[in-house]
Order: C-alpha cells, then sequence, then structure tokens
C-alpha cells in the first residue's frame, strides 16, 4: 500500500515521503496513528505543493540571511587594548567582546555563534567568521590596537 509520511518514522522515513508498505503495516498502525495517509491523487497534490511552499520559503529566508551576512561582514570592529613593554597584551580580546563590538555597531549577533578558535591576545587585523543560520557565513575583521594613554599636561 503507498503511504505518505505525515512524521518521520525511524527505520521508515521521513516526513512527507511517499513510500510503500505492507498493507497490514499501513492498516493496523501507520493509519490509526496518523502518522501517514493514504496516497491517492489528492494527497499527493497536497504534498508537492506543500513542499513547493517550503522550498520557496527556505529560498526567501536564505536570501534575507545572506543580505544581513553582506550587512555583517562590511563592518570592521576596532578594539583597544593595554599593552605593556614590547607590545604585549593585557588581557585579550574574546567573542563576548566582539558581540559587544558588533552590537554598538547597531547589528545583533549571538556570541555563541562567533567562531574564535581561542581569544586574541596579539595586535593586528584577524578575520573572525560568523555562523549564521542556513549554512551562512559572514566574516568581520578586528582590529586590535594599542589603547592610548592621555597625555599627561607637563608642569
Amino acid at each position: 500500500m503507498k503511504v505518505i509520511l505525515q512524521e518521520t518514522l525511524e527505520g521508515v522515513g521521513h516526513l512527507g515521503d511517499l513510500i510503500n508498505v505492507a498493507d497490514g503495516f499501513a492498516r493496523n498502525y501507520l493509519l490509526p496513528r496518523r502518522k501517514a495517509v493514504e496516497a491517492d491523487g489528492r494527497s499527493i497534490k497536497a504534498v508537492e505543493h506543500a513542499k513547493r511552499v517550503a522550498a520557496e520559503k527556505a529560498k526567501k529566508e536564505k536570501l534575507e540571511i545572506e543580505s544581513y551576512a553582506k550587512k555583517v561582514s562590511a563592518i570592521a570592529l576596532t578594539m583597544e587594548a593595554q599593552v605593556g613593554k614590547d607590545d604585549k597584551m593585557f588581557g585579550s580580546v574574546t567573542a563576548k567582546d566582539i558581540a559587544e563590538g558588533l552590537a554598538a555597531q547597531g547589528v545583533t549577533v549571538d556570541r555563541r555563534k562567533i567562531q574564535l578558535a581561542q581569544p586574541i591576545k596579539e595586535l593586528g587585523s584577524v578575520s573572525v567568521p560568523i555562523k549564521m543560520p542556513r549554512d551562512v557565513m559572514a566574516t568581520v575583521t578586528v582590529h586590535v590596537v594599542k589603547k592610548q594613554e592621555p597625555e599627561e599636561p607637563s608642569a
């Protein structure tokens, strides 16, 4: 018997799959528990239509995310860090600092999505990847510069 699955079943198939199963399995398990519907012309067309609508929605959503990623990638952050002798940094620049810097620029990014292997501990420029939904990646350039101490007025 041909049925269309209404949910994903382990070892059977995924949501929306058109599968051929034994008559007894369909009548005694799948159909009474509403895990599948019998595949007739109308239900097949309805499932195909739902898949097309979902694909269009996913495509539109991915385009929106990609445009947001371009906006994020256009940002270059400048972080000031205190340095000591031989330009050695005190502390480091972490994903939390980068997220706060982006928030100050008006872009909200979850700090857990910032893929920084280890905190930045050197002066210079670093490209930091940010994971967006739908496997879209954005890259932010972070410039770590020496913090300028206010000059003391001479007497």
